[in-house]
């Protein structure tokens, strides 16, 4: 392992447990928008003019609380695989008895800011820090456990929150594609893993930015398993991203749960939460 400028990361001879070169997290990104905001994007593609209200895009991603979570967490329960899922601190409010459920059938529930809208790179140090203290609160409320992961709207944190959220004592954030490993980031006395968010296996940008079939990201599932799996030399860690509101649909869900039986036949391949990969990550690095 190497280490610069208060960043260590993972040396060519780190394997993931048993020997293995290749995890898989499987992200449930269960989003919503702070009261009176909606998304900047919806089905229709074409931008309202200023000054009015999407309903269209609005309803559309309320569809997430009402129908799509409940469809994937069935679709992971029945593969037995536990999943990271990001909540706004917004749906513990909202939907208090959904989150709690997240939580009750055992997958981790991580901390994805206030709503989608409030995103951490706008706001001041001491902004930012009651974003996540609101979050964090209104999830431990419902859930009884506080969140030990992060990640930020579009991932996007500011230049101050992974240290912001070192010392609030989180154990990991999101907010990094340079790696494809994680790497513990140091801050002082503080740690914190940072683990990488990819978009080259995420439902959102490949069917709503790019309009493409959502049959055409299980190909590219397959695909990238396989070259993780017979081309790399070194570990790697790989994601694989549903958004309630996009693969909570029928029309998407079936390509999660495709994509999690073909995770399945590989033992190879760890699958598992970001808590727990950061947790053996710092094991490992002895941080």
């Amino acid at each position: 392992m190497s280490a610069k400028s208060g960043v260590r990361r993972m040396g060519a001879d780190f394997r993931w447990p048993g020997g293995r070169r290749v995890a898989l997290v499987f992200n449930i990104a269960y989003e919503a928008w702070s009261d009176g905001k909606a998304p900047g994007i919806g089905p229709m593609g074409n931008v309202l003019a200023p000054g009015f209200f999407d309903t269209n895009a609005d309803s559309w991603a309320n569809f997430g609380a009402v129908r799509g979570i409940q469809r994937l967490l069935d679709i992971a329960d029945g593969n037995g695989i536990r999943t990271s899922v990001m909540v706004n601190g917004v749906l513990a409010e909202r939907h208090p008895e959904t989150v709690r459920n997240v939580q009750d059938r055992g997958h981790e529930v991580l901390a994805h800011s206030w709503g989608m809208d409030v995103i951490p790179v706008y706001f001041k140090p001491e902004e930012e820090r009651a974003n996540l203290h609101r979050t964090a609160g209104a999830i431990r409320k419902v859930t009884g456990v506080q969140p030990r992961g992060w990640i930020s709207p579009r991932g996007t944190g500011s230049m101050d929150t992974p240290r912001i959220l070192a010392e609030e004592g989180f154990l990991w954030h999101g907010d990094c594609n340079d790696d494809d490993l994680p790497y513990v980031q140091v801050f002082g006395d503080r740690r914190i893993v940072a683990i990488p968010l990819t978009m080259d296996i995420n439902d959102l940008p490949w069917c709503i930015r790019y309009g493409n079939p959502p049959g055409g990201l299980l190909d590219m599932f397959h695909q990238t398993l396989e070259a993780a799996r017979v081309r790399e030399s070194r570990a790697i860690m790989l994601d694989a991203t549903a958004h309630t509101h996009v693969f909570g649909r029928a029309a998407g869900a079936w390509v999660f749960d495709e994509m999690m039986r073909a995770a399945l036949r590989h033992e190879d391949v760890w699958i598992t939460t970001r808590e727990e990969m950061a947790t053996y990550v710092l094991e490992q690095s002895g941080a």
